[in-house]
């Protein structure tokens, strides 16, 4: 089962890479890393809106808290206990919130 592990906390100063290269390391050794990437700041972000037919483009997201989405893991573990393992492993945990959710896997992929 594959799971995406949406980190989202404050952007700052913060200086976290040597424990995420670690952490990111430990995940790869273990083999159930299927992907993962950091993004751009929240500024650097567009919202895209359609309302009536009408496109609505925006520039950085809608939200109204301080914490934002950073990047993401995509792990492939047994379990959802595996999946919230690995989340509490993840640096920003402590500062932030790792959002946990299922990816739904498609017909081909579930009888592979």
């Amino acid at each position: 089962m594959q799971y995406l592990l949406l980190i989202n906390d404050e952007e700052n100063d913060r200086d976290l890479m040597p424990e995420y290269m670690a952490y990111t390391q430990a995940l790869q050794a273990s083999g159930a890393m299927a992907g993962a990437n950091q993004l751009q700041p929240a500024h650097t972000a567009t919202t895209v809106r359609v309302r009536n037919g009408e496109t609505l483009v925006t520039d950085g997201p809608f939200i109204e808290t301080k914490e934002s989405l950073g990047g993401y893991y995509l792990i492939d573990v047994d379990t959802l206990d595996e999946a919230l393992e690995w989340a509490a492993k993840i640096p920003s945990a402590r500062f932030g919130h790792i959002e946990v959710r299922p990816v739904v896997m498609r017909q081909a992929e579930v009888g592979a």
